[in-house]
């Protein structure tokens, strides 16, 4: 017979934890866009500014940032 093994679902981290990470990705994110872009989006009508900064903004966040975060979170979580 072969061995089976039981993974145990990881603990989800706190709202609060999670609200930190979400946090820590997109505020560094908003801030180089605007860094970057900001000369260019002050030339656009203000109500085109933040929608065009939320598309930008959103798969830099979800796609990049909060996986390689939980990762990390994951990481820490295991070394305590």
């Amino acid at each position: 017979m072969t061995e089976t093994t039981v993974s145990r679902p990881l603990a989800q981290p706190s709202r609060h934890l999670q609200a930190l990470v979400v946090w820590t990705a997109v505020l560094p994110t908003l801030t180089v866009l605007n860094l970057v872009l900001g000369s260019v989006l002050r030339t656009l009508p203000p109500y085109a500014q933040p929608p065009i900064m939320a598309t930008l903004t959103v798969p830099i966040v979800v796609y990049v940032l909060m996986p390689r975060l939980m990762r990390l979170l994951g990481r820490l979580a295991r070394v305590r």
